[in-house]
């Protein structure tokens, strides 16, 4: 495995490699990796002849810099990780290699509509930030595929936006949610949990599962079923953001007669902002015959 840490250098062995056409697989990260980054590598792995993983704290997408500075570095143990999984290429550039004329007057790019909600609405900026080191980032690798957890459900749909409205030749994939035994999707924030916390957390889950079967069971007041939720998480020693039932497709909310939705949730406890999400996929309508 090479670790590369400039741009050149890093398309000078990408074009070796589209001159043999094999096909690249591209995984973005922050580090501090877990299991669930790593699924995303092995699919990685599945679907392409090279795997491309970035290490790259972006600081455009922290709207609080204490932080954006406090964030876990642990490069020396996600190169062991990525070693054992036979990743290719780690891309793990400085700040200033990705920002050269630095953050606050760097060329941005935005999504609407979906940006602003939810995430969006608790974290000014924050999908700016996504979308535009993504973009770049793409337009350094310039993969054929790109893979991301669904757990940041939101995050999925902006680049899928993004992607379709920029015209950008990228297939992105995303891969289902890896969680603890007891539910808790994974996170690198889950290292901020205290012991105690961390018994608490998987409450989170358990509150989008009891959303899902009322739904499935035939509910369909959401704005009920979202403040019971935010409730019970209240009461559970969380301090909610919010719980939105959806539609899946584009995060508008749900009405009565939709079928493709998705809960989701963002809610603090303690230090950790943990997030998550569930789909429902309820039968189709049925339509009265005339």
């Amino acid at each position: 495995m090479r670790v590369i840490k400039t741009i050149a250098s890093l398309r000078a062995e990408l074009t070796e490699w589209r001159a043999r056409a094999d096909h690249i697989a591209f995984v973005p990260t922050m580090g501090n990796l877990h299991a669930g980054h790593l699924k995303l590598v092995d699919e990685a792995k599945s679907r392409a002849q090279r795997v491309v993983v970035s290490i790259f704290v972006n600081p455009l997408q922290f709207n609080d810099q204490n932080d954006f500075r406090s964030y876990p570095s642990t490069f020396t143990e996600d190169s062991d990780k990525l070693v054992q999984n036979n990743v290719d290429i780690v891309f793990f550039p400085e700040v200033g290699e990705i920002y050269s004329h630095g953050t606050e007057h760097h060329t941005t790019i935005t999504v609407p509509d979906i940006s602003d909600i939810l995430c969006g609405a608790h974290r000014p900026g924050h999908f700016t930030g996504v979308a535009t080191v993504v973009n770049k980032l793409f337009n350094i690798v310039q993969p054929d595929i790109a893979l991301f957890g669904e757990k940041d459900y939101q995050q999925l749909l902006v680049i899928r936006r993004m992607v379709s409205d920029l015209a950008l030749p990228v297939e992105i994939v995303g891969i289902p949610t890896v969680r603890e035994q007891d539910g808790l999707a994974l996170s690198s924030r889950n290292s901020y949990l205290t012991a105690d916390e961390r018994q608490h957390a998987p409450r989170l889950y358990q509150a989008l599962m009891h959303a899902k079967a009322r739904i499935e069971q035939g509910a369909r007041d959401f704005h009920s079923l979202e403040n019971d939720a935010l409730m019970g998480l209240q009461q559970g020693g969380f301090r909610p953001e919010y719980v939105s039932v959806c539609r899946a497709d584009n995060l508008a909310p749900a009405g009565p007669e939709d079928t493709d939705l998705v809960i989701l949730a963002a809610a603090w406890l303690g230090k950790a902002r943990l997030i998550d999400n569930v789909r429902v996929a309820l039968p189709p309508v049925a339509q009265d015959r005339v």
